[in-house]
Order: structure tokens, then sequence, then C-alpha cells
């Protein structure tokens, strides 16, 4: 499903507004009658149902004197209380508080603090509340009268319906300006937005819904699918082509380095997800000492054992390694090697030297950290790399509260500085593309935090790799994957308790059933 950014939608509609000639105050109507009809539907059953509707001096707030005309049409009683002295409201929003108060509706002002305090504090109670205060076109953080709104909101315990976005997200990357209402229900205009589906803003959501507001499919399509939340649809229309008469030989030969003294479990996961995945075959390569430990667990993949140095890989064994690369169709470095200088030199040299698609994790991120430069001149070979928030700490030199804050603009300008995909690993984990698109997975749930998780996803990226697609779209497809085999999971296990092999295992169902959904 494609999502837009503030600027993309702001641009959606001067196009229909200037260039189609639909009047902004047409779709001002459209929109609070869609979030009206919403919160009809949720709430109406409800003995005498009241709605209090918090509004802004701009188009958002017009919005909410829109919701507050149709709910009072459909007999319930509402309050309008407006931060901003009546005479601020002005455009296609004074007309909409015109129409309001012509038909009745109670409508009362505060432009300071101790008024803003004394109409909360009196206002009774209600079946709902309307933020209705900042659309998506908030660019600087919340303060004075917003933020001692938005504050009061999130100390009610009745539902806050969200129009548009919760009041105080980015729209554009999901980042909070300091203080966001937390929804029990967001109605979107149109299209979804960036920042309600990536974190942290995706938390202040609740329920997202999208309702039509009248913008043409002309006008529409102009959009491009810059950046996507990934759904079932989305997946499906990712996954590669198995065709009948295939063998094992055209499903892609992967392979794997990984494994260290104590460490076997990373590299068993990473292989067999490999296959799992879908590859037609895989190898593993590892420490010599390790390798009897490993074969024994791993029937189905072919071992390698190379040279070591204190239970790790040395770069003695990168000669090795380059040859057993020919006539492979991916590459997948980093689980469990171990954090030795040498075996960092040996990663290094290898992502550097290899001439195949590549996927980094874990101990090859950790590898990369202070040697980025290794990754240019690169452009005709995709690489991947997949760190967690932490592992991006030291990727980037940013701290984890930096990166969590804004994971979309991190994420996104990482991927085209350096080049490469960029798969940032947490709740609605983000694959971000060297020309800057940016897909927000759909799938997954608290279940994947536990250890052994990063090792199956990256043996499944580097085998939807090896199966020929592109590197944004392996990431993305195999992102998808990895949460839906847990979703699978969730009413059998819940969401803690689940082991990274359980979602392994669950893998070829998963993609079964995306397949079946056709």
């Amino acid at each position: 499903m494609k999502i837009l950014t503030a600027e993309q939608m702001q641009a959606v509609d001067r196009r229909t507004i200037e260039g189609i000639g639909i009047p902004g105050t047409v779709l001002m109507e459209n929109a609070g009658r869609g979030v009206a009809e919403e919160i009809m539907r949720r709430f109406a059953a409800e003995r005498s149902p009241r709605a209090l509707i918090l509004s802004g001096k701009g188009n958002n707030g017009g919005d909410g004197y829109v919701v507050a005309r149709h709910l009072m049409n459909k007999g319930w009683a509402v309050q309008t209380l407006i931060l901003a002295e009546r005479t601020a409201i002005t455009g296609d929003a004074a007309v909409n508080l015109g129409a309001l108060e012509m038909c009745g509706g109670e409508v009362a002002c505060a432009s300071d603090a101790d008024t803003l305090g004394r109409l909360l504090a009196t206002a009774g109670d209600f079946t709902v509340l309307v933020d209705a205060l900042f659309g998506t076109g908030l660019a600087k953080p919340v303060e004075g009268l917003y933020l001692q709104a938005i504050t009061w909101l999130n100390q009610q315990a009745r539902p806050v319906v969200a129009v548009d976005i919760p009041s105080g997200v980015d729209a554009s990357t999901g980042r909070i300006f300091g203080a966001a209402v937390r929804a029990a229900l967001t109605v979107s205009f149109a299209f979804a937005k960036v920042g309600q589906a990536s974190y942290p803003g995706a938390g202040m959501v609740g329920e997202l819904v999208t309702v039509d507001i009248g913008i043409p499919t002309a006008v529409a399509g102009e959009v491009p699918a810059e950046h996507r939340l990934i759904d079932a649809d989305e997946g499906r229309r990712l996954l590669p082509v198995r065709c009948r008469d295939g063998h094992k030989g055209i499903f892609g030969h992967l392979l794997v380095v990984a494994g260290s003294t104590g460490k076997c479990g990373a590299a068993v996961m990473a292989a067999e997800s490999g296959l799992r995945g879908g590859a037609g075959l895989v190898t593993l390569a590892c420490p010599q000492s390790v390798q009897p430990t490993i074969a024994s667990c791993l029937t189905e993949v072919m071992t390698a054992p190379l040279a070591e140095s204190n239970g790790e890989l040395c770069l003695q064994a990168l000669d090795a390694l380059l040859a057993l690369a020919v006539g492979k169709q991916a590459l997948a470095v980093g689980p469990g090697l171990g954090l030795g200088d040498e075996t960092g030199v040996l990663i290094r040299r290898l992502v550097q030297e290899t001439s195949l698609p590549v996927v980094v994790d874990a101990d090859g991120l950790n590898a990369l950290c202070g040697h980025m430069q290794i990754l240019e001149g690169h452009v005709d070979r995709p690489i991947v790399l997949t760190p967690h928030p932490g592992e991006m700490s030291r990727l980037t030199g940013l701290s984890t509260d930096e990166i969590q804050a804004d994971r979309f603009h991190v994420a996104r300008d990482f991927a085209v500085r350096h080049r490469v995909v960029l798969v940032l690993k947490g709740a609605r984990t983000l694959t971000a593309s060297p020309d800057g698109r940016v897909n927000v997975n759909h799938s997954g749930h608290p279940g994947l935090a536990s250890g052994g998780m990063g090792d199956v996803l990256t043996g499944l990226i580097g085998s939807l790799l090896a199966q020929g697609l592109a590197a944004h779209d392996a990431a993305t497809l195999g992102v998808y994957l990895h949460g839906l085999a847990a979703d699978r999971l969730l009413s059998s296990f819940g969401d803690a308790g689940l082991l990274a092999t359980d979602v392994m295992y669950e893998l070829p169902a998963a993609r079964r059933a995306l397949v079946r959904e056709v």
C-alpha cells in the first residue's frame, strides 16, 4: 500500500484544488463527514452520545468543525473548543466554522492557559474526544496551549479519535514533536501517511482507517510509490516465481559465512533458513574446529571447514572463501562469526572483494564499523545491511535514542549516503534503498524480540537474493515473511517465549499461505 509524506499529500491537495478545480471546502466536507461516520459506526450505540472536539486554527480544525456538524445532525451532543481567538480562523476553516455556528453548534474559544484549563475542567463527560488540533503540516515542537491540550487528552479515560493524524506526530517520518496525542482511532484522509506507519508515531495511532475524500483517481495515480506499507498484497507481489519444471540448480545457491566457538547456533539457523526460504542449495563456511558440530545439526546443508584462529575464521581463509563463492548466487555474512581483530579484517576483505550480492548482519556489521569506505565502488553489486538499533548506533555514531526517535530519516539517509539497502530492525522494520525509497513492514509482533531471530532473517534474505530478487525486494519480502511466520504462530505461542527456530520452521508455510491468498 502506497503511503505518503506530508509534502506529497499537500501536493495532492493542491493539484486537486488548483488543477482539477475541486474546492478545498468540498475536500474538507468529505474529510469531516468521513471522520464522523467512523465515529458513529463505533460509538453511536451508546446512550446519549456526546463528543468534545478540540480544534486548532488551521484546516485540521476546519475538519473538526465538519465532524461536529455531522455528529449534531445525527443527534449527538457536541461541544467544540477552539485553541485560538475566533478572529484567527480564516479560509476554508472559517467557512465551516460559520456553518457550524449557523446550525446552532456550541463553540468556545481559548487563547490563554487559564481559559483553556477552566473550559476543560468544566467540560463534563464525553463518549469520545476528537483531536483536530494539528494535521499533517506540523513541522515544529508542540508548545503552549497545544501542549496543554495534548497532555489533557492523554490523561482522559475516554477514547480519542485523531483527525487525519495524531497531533504532534510528524506525518513524513513518524517523529514525535515533543508530545503527541495517543489516539484509539486515527482516520486518515485519502492515503495513509508515513508517520502513521513508522515508529514512534505508529505507536500513537491506534486503529488506522483511511477514508475517501474525493481525490480524483488521475491525481492519486500521479503520486510516485516511493514509500510503501508492506502487507500481504505487497508481499505476494514480490514472491519469486517457482516454475513447475524447476530443479535445485535454478533456485539459487547461497553461501553462508558464519559460526565460531560458542556460536554454532547462529550459523545453523542462518544456513537452514536459507533452505527454508526457498534456495535450491546452501553451503555453510565455518571454522574447521566447529564444523563437525555444525554438520551434525544440518542434514541438508553442505559445510566447508576453513582455517581459524582461536575458534574464529582467520585471514588465511580468504582465498578459500573467494573460491567457494564461485558459482554461488548470493552471500550471507556475519551470524556468530566472532569479534576478533583478524576475523574483522577477513569480513571486510570478503565483502570488498566478492562479486556476489551480499547480506551482512551481526558480527559482520561490527566488522564494518569505522570502515564504511569499503562499500564505495560497489554500485553494480547489491549489499544489504540488517542492523538492530544497537548495531545501527555503532555504524552511525548516533545514540540508540536518537535513532529510535527518527528511524525513518536515519534509515533513508544512511542507505542513500552509503549506497546500500538498509534494514533497520525493530517494530515496523524499515527497508531503505539507495534511491531513497523506504518500505515499512506491517507483519510481526513482540514475540520476535528474542535471540537468534536476526540469524533467521539473514538466511532468509540471502536465500531470496540467491533466487534472483533485487536487493530491495529481497530485503522487503524477507522481513515480511519473517514477521508473517511469527504472526501465524501467535495464537499458539503468544507474544513471549517464541524461539527463532519456531519461526524458521514456519517459513515455508508462511510462504505457501501468501501464495494461496491469491
